[in-house]
């Protein structure tokens, strides 16, 4: 039936109430529009109209006669998106709808040309076209949101990319950059470093790439210093922040890193001066990381009985919390109330367990702390430091650790008394009644020296003695010339090679274990060689592991070539059996986000799988340390540098050890 024959010319706009529009059969579109696309068309015409008429043809039924419906051929998406506000009920369903009737082309051909023979505006006049709504009309995020159907953060994308240097979005149009570059260069809006940076780029860099070098001079906000001061304050202060609309940038970047500095420091100071006040420290120190070259000695608590009052009040917290646990034993999640009592009381432990440890009052008086920054922005005290001005006038310091970050103990002439005396005022038992000369002394001392060497190689259980006490000597006390064997501990600072490694839970397992054999040691050096001499086999067979392995140095350092003293770690990891999966375990901070994408899709490919890489490789580099971080962590992943080529050594040598006799060698 023609157009004609029901008194509509084609060609004729007309008005037909919407409730009289169907889907045509012969569109050329099959596939249904997005919800998001009739979203923003019926945003679009809620403000500004249908700006483009609906083309139709009269339905018709099987005998050729007009049911009173037209078939919607061109502009289906137009129609739906009024049934949308009709849903809405923003429009009735009989609004009249600017249609044009045609009969004369072929509704499937000029379906399929409305769809086929145009070409979308390019992205960046895009950009542009919104920048100008936003600067020329005033228009804000939002509004210009509702206007086109989208969302408020699509539209301060498409505007900040419209603030990227004119030079660059030229080069996006002439495809001399991607979308994805031009997207990481819309990070900062300073045009003059968008082009240095781009001048810096090797060829074809990736997004992050050019990120990271934007960003290069601002602080991320997953940073320490920003996680403990908070992003509120560093703002309140009127810092600036940077973000990132394209990619999930965690808070943005902090543009004024000295403001930040500043508001580290001053709080680090203010928790320095209240645990002075509260402790009696004679002083403390703020430091966003640990001074390891203090050049201090350092002391430990040693253990106290709890008052009367304090036992009860720790029975008390202790039998409540045994109570709570029982009857929630069975429960797969706490109440609020309960979860926060089991953290009032756990608290209330820590507070009273931490009171059977104490420091003498003198190392109270004359010592101080250290006031630190985690790597996770929380605060870390080191305390019982003391000042070699502060050492107690006598001529050997009573235990402590070492000299803990100048390596003193490591150089030749250590074992000097402090303050400049020796041992020359120290009483000589064996020199008897009559003086005798400086020569005659060195000859019978070498003698002596050599009936100890003899007599020693013969007993290697006093030989254990002898060394462990000569470790000990130096490494738990400063300025003890006590030792009468010759070995000097060597020790390798790790924290100065690992940001953070003292935080682990290794490196704290450590600390802990030294701190423990400090708290064990006599206050005087002198009473040292009786201490261990009285310690059963297996505690001094401990303590002098403890020593030897403090001297532990595997290392690898880029100028430091120690090919055979490397091999020898290889061979030390066999003979005890080292597993790292028991200390490390690759994360997005202490590997995937250090290497290249091809180092994390390797590590997926040996830790998991081919496929499990393969799912990866798509993905931002960011992304895809994250989601490696979490598919690595129950493998056992280890890279090459941290894994152990076989456990056989150890269990040759315990077995050699286990297998073989004491036993005594004749001289020759």
């Amino acid at each position: 039936m023609s157009a004609k024959s029901i008194g509509i010319p084609s060609g004729t706009e007309v008005r037909i109430p919407l409730s009289k529009l169907k889907k045509s059969p012969k569109n050329a579109r099959k596939t249904p529009h997005s919800e998001a696309a009739i979203e923003a068309l019926a945003a679009s015409i809620a403000v500004k109209g249908i700006l483009q008429n609906l083309v139709v043809e009269p339905e018709v039924d099987g005998e050729g006669a007009a049911t009173g419906f037209f078939c919607v051929t061109i502009g289906e998406g137009r129609r739906l998106a009024q049934l949308l506000r009709v849903k809405r009920k923003e429009i009735r369903k009989t609004e009249p709808i600017r249609c044009i009737v045609d009969t004369a082309n072929d509704p499937h051909e000029i379906s399929l040309d409305e769809n086929v023979t145009r070409e979308s505006m390019h992205p960046a006049d895009q950009f542009d076209a919104f920048r100008k709504l936003a600067d020329e009309r005033g228009l804000g995020a939002e509004e210009i949101a509702a206007r086109f159907g989208v969302t408020a953060h699509v539209v301060r994308q498409r505007l900040r990319l419209g603030a990227v240097s004119p030079k660059l979005v030229q080069l996006y149009r002439d495809a001399d950059l991607t979308l994805e570059q031009l997207m990481a260069f819309a990070i900062t809006d300073d045009h003059a470093r968008q082009e240095a940076v781009h001048e810096r780029l090797p060829f074809d860099p990736d997004a992050s790439t050019i990120r990271r070098l934007l960003t290069e001079t601002h602080v991320a906000a997953t940073d320490r210093r920003v996680r403990f001061v908070g992003l509120e304050a560093y703002t309140e202060a009127g810092g600036t922040v940077l973000r990132d609309l394209f990619t999930e940038d965690r808070g943005g970047y902090l543009e004024d890193v000295s403001l930040l500095d500043l508001l580290v420091t001053a709080r680090l100071n203010r928790e320095a001066d209240s645990l002075r006040a509260a402790e009696g420290w004679r002083w403390t120190e703020a430091h966003l990381d640990f001074p390891h070259a203090h050049g201090m000695r350092r002391v430990y608590p040693h253990p106290v009985e709890l008052s009367a009052e304090d036992q009860a009040a720790l029975q008390a917290v202790q039998s409540e919390f045994d109570r709570l646990t029982e009857q929630h034993q069975a429960a797969e999640e706490l109440p609020d109330d309960v979860d926060a009592r089991f953290g009032e009381l756990e608290t209330e432990i820590e507070r009273l367990e931490a009171q059977r440890q104490a420091y003498d009052a003198g190392d109270v008086g004359r010592g101080g702390a250290f006031v630190v920054l985690n790597h996770d922005g929380t605060v870390r005290v080191e305390r019982g430091f003391i000042r070699p001005g502060d050492e107690k006038p006598e001529a050997e310091t009573g235990p402590g650790s070492n000299v803990e970050a100048g390596d003193e103990g490591d150089r030749e002439g250590e074992d000097a008394a402090p303050d400049g005396e020796d041992d020359e005022g120290a009483s000589d038992e064996e020199d008897g009644d009559q003086p005798l000369s400086d020569t005659l002394v060195r000859d019978l001392t070498a003698h002596r020296t050599l009936g100890l060497r003899l007599n020693l190689c013969e007993q290697p259980d006093v030989a254990i003695v002898a060394v462990t006490h000569a470790l000990a000597a130096q490494i738990f006390y400063f300025g003890a010339n006590a030792r009468v064997v010759g070995i000097q501990p060597v020790k390798c600072d790790l924290a100065a090679h690992a940001d953070g490694i003292e935080d682990t839970p290794a490196g704290k397992a450590w600390s802990d274990r030294h701190a423990n054999w400090a708290r064990q040691m006599p206050k005087d050096v002198a009473a040292l060689w009786e201490f261990v001499a009285e310690l059963d086999h297996d505690s001094r067979m401990a303590l002098f592991a403890h020593c030897v392995a403090l001297t532990v140095n595997a290392v690898k350092l880029p100028f430091d070539r120690r090919p055979r003293a490397l091999a020898a770690a290889r061979r030390l990891a066999e003979a005890v059996a080292l597993d790292m999966t028991s200390y490390w375990r690759p994360t997005v901070r202490s590997y995937l986000g250090r290497v290249t994408k091809a180092n994390i899709l390797a590590a997926v490919r040996e830790g998991l799988s081919e496929e499990a890489a393969e799912r990866l490789s798509a993905m931002k580099k960011a992304d895809m340390a994250q989601a490696a971080e979490q598919l690595l962590a129950a493998t056992g992943w280890l890279p090459s540098l941290l894994r152990t080529a076989s456990p056989q050594g150890a269990t040759d040598l315990q077995s050699e050890a286990q297998g073989s006799e004491p036993h005594s060698q004749a001289a020759e």
